[in-house]
């Protein structure tokens, strides 16, 4: 089918996420991770919930205040079946999570090619099944990095996810460059990554929005070198500008005053 890929990268992305958390002991599933207010569990419970919402399970009720990292609707939903669920036990937040990306799984594998290209909803309004799967992995596969990064374990599982967040991350540089760094007209971005997902990425700005160029003979009024990982994370939000401009595989050239501007806007998760 014309989106194995998607389900391969899934199966592969969650299958090494319950692999990680077995046997692991309540006080692991306690650990804080990279996203605001959330622990191991809840980081699985919110991957979890999002697949049995998928599958057509109703939001659960929440009653009291949400917390200050719940900024919208999708937030809401997401905090929901998180909170939801933190009563479960270690074993029983795995299998429930096992359950749920199993059924996910069989159900992608019915879909015909037809059925991958029809709208569904979103948060930001109707879009074809491939881009929201897409997402699902992108979400996941980032959310196993953060479970690794809680547990003190990181390590270079690139995996099928990879290739899909980052590629999706650069998709996401002409917006970024264009209407959140407020780069002049003609003004050209370079960003080099360094690593297994190595390239160098060349953007514009014509007529007021960002184009993507394979080639520009014009100098770069911004070139940033960084490590692929830490232009994802920076573009997931896992580490702010600061983090990204002193680390030391990031190298910057050209107008400093952009280059900040472009750090500090890299983050697009919703």
């Amino acid at each position: 089918m014309a989106y194995d890929w998607i389900i391969d990268a899934l199966d592969e992305t969650w299958s090494r996420t319950a692999r990680t958390l077995e046997h692991r002991s309540e006080r692991d599933f306690d650990a804080l991770s990279a996203c605001p207010g959330w622990s191991i569990r809840d980081v699985v419970n919110h991957l979890t919930g999002t697949e049995l919402f998928l599958n057509g399970s109703a939001v659960p009720d929440v009653t009291g205040p949400w917390p200050v990292y719940v900024r919208n609707r999708l937030g809401e939903m997401n905090e929901a079946f998180v909170a939801s669920r933190r009563h479960l036990a270690a074993r029983e937040v795995v299998t429930d999570f096992r359950d749920a990306t199993r059924l996910s799984l069989a159900r992608l594998r019915r879909l015909g090619d037809e059925e991958w290209a029809n709208p569904t909803w979103t948060p930001d309004g109707p879009r074809p099944m491939h881009y929201v799967q897409e997402t699902r992995v992108i979400d996941s596969w980032i959310h196993l990095q953060d479970i690794y990064d809680a547990l003190l374990e990181p390590t270079d599982d690139h995996g099928l996810g990879e290739e899909i967040v980052v590629n999706r991350y650069e998709a996401a540089l002409p917006y970024v460059w264009a209407a959140r760094s407020a780069a002049p007209e003609g003004g050209v971005l370079r960003v080099n990554l360094v690593g297994r997902l190595g390239r160098s990425i060349q953007v514009t700005v014509r007529e007021g929005r960002g184009v993507a160029v394979a080639s520009t003979d014009v100098t770069p009024l911004v070139e940033m070198t960084t490590a692929v990982a830490i232009f994802w994370r920076s573009m997931a939000g896992r580490i702010n500008a600061e983090a990204l401009l002193r680390a030391s595989a990031t190298h910057v050239r050209g107008d400093r005053e952009v280059a900040l501007r472009f750090a500090d806007s890299l983050n697009v998760t919703p």
